[in-house]
């Protein structure tokens, strides 16, 4: 999410239309995929939920800003704290990938179980806290929720040089054989920033992510996030996520690192006492097909390389713009472009079928309408993912049919650092244009 956001009346109109965007977001998930709202990840879902004020993942994992920027960005698990995995999110990117995908914010399960589809594990916290303290350093720990029940545990440990939070969930990865991979895939440093991460193939199948980054991209506060993610070769995530304060957000730094170094967040995830307790862990409903009389199918996606490649030949020409980075997936793409006065951000979404939002998107504000019945809204506003002097410039439309593309150009290279330059590389009408672009939905139909 935005880290610097001003309550003002635009602020309100944004939160708005995050909640509709959000709310119809979720209407298109399937119950294996969860995460795509709960994490900040490479998801559909998360893409989907770009909006007209769009941040950039600040954390791998942030909507996650159902974040795009999570993992990267604050655990789902939560530590006492009052944030949480969603608060982390972000929106206008891939950003990232991240946590943990089933498990209740702030720790443990509430000991009620629902019914239907949405059951999760009430698996005792005491068993869970019992394989987190066997698999970590000697300390005094303060467990949240002892006698609820739940597929996570969360709690406050001090080895004696200073105290911190630290929490372990345990999911189900999905359905599909590349279920779970995003989650062990360290995000894109041009949209999380972090200090290190790496990924390891394990014995058996298994596959383990460790990130060490920061609880906000912008370093305004120091807060670290150190995470271990394994996915088991049975489908399975085993989250654990650690802090150098007590709480994930809201307390003072009380250490200059989080308590386990990678090797012993390995130790922790990897550890076979959490495998009897993943079987607690309920299977996934059968999926419940929505009425084919009801709905269209929706579009095929486009592939991230498409949307890279198009967004490139869109570029104006004659301005010497070389591309020194590009990345994203599926309907999200971006390029860092550099025409010899420093970089600058260049970053795209293709989304179909958002009619349902253009009264949040295109209500108010300086709107123009093509003969075509397009709506188009230019906007240029401080950047808001903390980087300095950063601005972010962008081009919003939409079709009748309610067809979407959102261009926006940053006067830096990411919007968690600096800016590099005095106003991005391109100007709001040249970002018209490329957002205007027939290609755009050329490649919905391919």
């Amino acid at each position: 999410m935005p880290q610097h956001e001003e309550h003002d009346a635009t602020n309100g109109r944004f939160e708005d239309e995050l909640g509709a965007v959000m709310r119809r977001a979720g209407e298109g998930f399937a119950l294996d995929d969860r995460r795509e709202l709960v994490t900040g990840g490479l998801s559909r879902g998360r893409r989907r939920v770009v909006r007209r004020r769009v941040a950039t993942v600040g954390g791998a994992l942030a909507l996650a800003a159902i974040g795009v920027g999570g993992v990267y960005g604050g655990s789902v698990l939560g530590t006492g704290g009052s944030g949480s995995g969603v608060e982390q999110a972000t929106v206008a990117g891939p950003k990232p990938k991240p946590a943990q995908t089933s498990a209740p914010a702030s720790g443990a399960g509430t000991g009620k179980k629902d019914a239907g589809p949405t059951d999760i594990a009430e698996i005792p916290v005491t068993e869970l806290a019992a394989v987190l303290k066997a698999n970590t350093p000697a300390g005094d720990w303060q467990i949240d929720n002892l006698d609820g029940t739940g597929p996570a545990v969360s709690g406050v440990y001090d080895d004696g040089k200073g105290k911190a939070g630290v929490s372990v969930g345990l999911s189900r990865a999905g359905r599909g054989k590349d279920a779970g991979v995003d989650m062990v895939t360290c995000p894109d440093k041009v949209l999380v920033p972090y200090d290190a991460c790496t990924t390891e193939n394990l014995p058996g199948g298994e596959r383990l992510m460790v990130f060490q980054g920061y609880e906000y991209p912008d370093k305004r506060v120091l807060t670290k996030n150190w995470r271990a993610v394994l996915l088991t070769k049975d489908g399975f995530l085993i989250d654990a996520s650690e802090y150098n304060a007590p709480t994930e957000k809201g307390s003072a730094i009380s250490r200059p690192n989080p308590p386990l170094d990678p090797a012993q967040l390995k130790t922790l995830v990897t550890a076979q006492g959490w495998r009897p307790l993943l079987k607690q862990i309920p299977e996934f409903p059968a999926k419940r097909l929505a009425p084919s009389t009801t709905h269209a199918a929706p579009p095929p996606e486009p592939s991230g390389a498409a949307v890279q490649a198009t967004l490139r030949s869109l570029l104006p020409k004659g301005q010497r713009l070389q591309v020194v980075d590009k990345g994203g997936d599926g309907e999200y793409g971006y390029l860092v472009v550099d025409d010899g006065k420093g970089r600058s951000l260049v970053q795209i979404n293709v989304q179909a079928d958002m009619s349902d939002v253009r009264g949040q998107l295109f209500g108010s504000g300086d709107v123009q309408t093509l003969p075509d019945g397009t709506v188009v809204k230019l906007t240029k506003q401080p950047g808001e993912k903390g980087g300095e002097g950063v601005v972010w410039w962008s081009a919003d439309t939409m079709g009748k049919d309610g067809f979407r593309v959102v261009v926006s150009a940053f006067n830096a290279g990411t919007q968690h650092e600096a800016a590099t330059r005095a106003e991005p590389a391109l100007t709001t009408e040249q970002l018209k244009t490329i957002a205007l672009s027939p290609k755009w939905r050329a490649l919905t139909h391919q």
